[in-house]
C-alpha cells in the first residue's frame, strides 16, 4: 500500500487497516514458527505498511488533516 493511498483514508479507516495488518503480521509470524510460510518477504512488506500507517497517523496528529 502506498503512502498516497493511506493519506486518503479517514482516521477510522486507518485504525481498522492498522488492526488488520497487525493481525496479518501475527498470523504470518505463526506460520513462520511452524515452517508453513510460503512468502517470507510478506512479513517485511506488512511491517513497512504498519510503519507507514503509524507515521501518517502521527503526522495527522501533529499537523492536522491538511498536512
Amino acid at each position: 500500500m502506498k503512502a498516497s493511498e493511506i493519506r486518503n483514508l479517514s482516521a477510522a479507516e486507518l485504525d481498522a487497516k492498522l488492526a488488520e495488518l497487525k493481525d496479518e503480521l501475527f498470523k504470518l509470524r505463526f506460520q513462520q514458527a511452524v515452517n508453513q510460510l510460503d512468502n517470507p518477504m510478506r512479513i517485511k512488506a506488512v511491517k513497512k505498511d504498519i510503519a507507514r500507517i503509524k507515521t501518517i497517523q502521527t503526522d495527522i496528529e501533529l499537523h492536522g488533516t491538511n498536512a
